[in-house]
């Protein structure tokens, strides 16, 4: 097993899901409620000058910065996202994201907006990334005007806003429930909690086709073929069916348990979970890329999560699946390329056997993949190709190694204007 890998795992999935795989915030999810809670954070300011386009739900937002790192000659972009916080914690918000170098390799930042104070606080979480002690350098920011200011691992950074937006710009929005597990049962505080979180389009000349394909995304299509849904229609689906089975089994089970009384009495178990959330994984000039994260806990040790990823042709709003971006017949020449570029993502050294973090010695080439300017990432699910404990694993393999084996006519390349004082 490889440590580096399981930990940048639970880093992300701490970030993503706070509370929800270390227990911290579901204790005080509590609901006195006979019926559903369901928050949706409403828009408060406009995402776009069209009056009719979604605008961003409170305390959230997807921005695009640009800066120097310290000690480095290249300047690098940085795409962070603003989530709500989860129930119970003491932060303003959720912050995800990552930076991209000129070599197109994106690397995963992750922290939240503690409460109280004005800073934006990140680690960088990517397994390359980690010193020998496990520990990503921790970027400590605070909003002046278009900038972000402050420290790199201790040395001062300065970030300017990109504007307008290089590639597609978002409306964050934002939904959330607690749903109890026995309608009328007011003196139950077992709930359980279900979230969607989504980024709406509201630039591009392919908007619309652009917008249609996310929502299929969240929904988990893998076909074109079907209606889009409405937002807030996926929304209200995901809460009706996560609160019939909720119910059924959790309702159920906590009757049991409270009838008997002669055995310990594992509630935590019945506190589930199920959130959805989109990710911006590559953001420049015709090429998108988006990560549909979703965990669902429903009792036992641990819940199951993944994503999900997808890259879009914005001048068309098409998805570049994998059959899309690779010519037919390259696998075998795929599988070299992830088991030469692999081991820095699985922490190992250079000529370790991959089974010593995989369960076999070589890595297949999977469909989940998405486009940067610079190369490809593969995305592998926990229990896919390693235990769980190795997390999400995730490869990066570099355009000049992918070149010969691309299709053609792919939407690589593109760069923004930055904000001026």
């Amino acid at each position: 097993m490889s440590f580096p890998s399981c930990f940048h795992s639970l880093l992300l999935v701490r970030y993503f899901l706070p509370g929800v795989l270390l227990g911290s915030a579901l204790t005080a999810c509590n609901s006195r409620s006979n019926k559903p809670t369901a928050h949706t954070t409403a828009p408060t300011s406009a995402a776009a000058t069209t009056p009719t386009a979604p605008a961003n739900s409170p305390g959230t937002w997807y921005r695009q910065y640009r800066g120097v790192l310290p000690g480095s000659p290249d300047s690098v972009m940085v795409h962070l996202q603003r989530l709500p916080a989860a129930p119970g914690e003491s932060t303003l918000g959720r912050l995800v994201g990552f930076y991209a170098t000129a070599d197109g390799h994106p690397y995963d930042l992750a922290g939240d907006t503690p409460a109280g104070t004005d800073s934006l606080n990140v680690r960088e979480v990517s397994s390359e990334m980690l010193d020998a002690d496990q520990n990503g350098a921790s970027w400590r920011l605070r909003e002046q005007g278009n900038l972000l200011v402050g420290t790199r691992a201790g040395q001062p950074v300065q970030l300017r806003l990109v504007q307008p937006p290089q590639g597609v710009q978002f409306a964050s929005r934002s939904f959330a429930a607690k749903v109890p597990a026995r309608p009328n049962h007011p003196q139950d505080t077992i709930v359980g909690n279900v979230a969607l979180h989504a980024l709406v389009p509201v630039s591009g000349v392919a908007k619309a086709a652009l917008t249609a394909n996310i929502l299929r995304g969240l929904r988990g299509d893998t076909l074109d073929t079907q209606p889009a849904p409405a937002l807030e229609a996926l929304w209200k689906e995901q809460l009706r069916s996560f609160t019939s089975d909720y119910q059924q089994e959790a309702g159920v089970m906590l009757t049991e348990l409270e009838a008997d009384t002669s055995s310990y009495r594992p509630f935590a178990t019945l506190r589930y979970e199920d959130q959805t959330s989109t990710y911006v994984l590559w953001n420049e000039g015709n090429l998108l890329s988006v990560g549909y994260f979703s965990y669902y806990y429903g009792g036992g040790a641990h819940g199951n999560y993944g994503t999900t990823v997808c890259s879009y042709d914005t001048r068309t709003g098409r998805p570049l699946r994998s059959a899309d971006i690779f010519q037919s017949g390259t696998e075998v020449q795929l599988e070299k390329l992830l088991g030469r570029y692999a081991r820095p993502a699985l922490g190992l050294k250079p000529g370790q056997p991959l089974s010593a973090a995989l369960f076999e010695n070589t890595l297949p080439a999977t469909a989940n993949v998405y486009l940067t300017s610079g190369g490809a990432v593969f995305v592998y699910a926990p229990y896919e190709v390693a235990s769980y404990a190795q997390g999400e694993i995730r490869v990066f393999v570099p355009l000049s190694a992918l070149r010969p084996l691309l299709k053609p006519n792919l939407p690589l390349g593109g760069r923004g204007e930055v904000v001026r004082k």
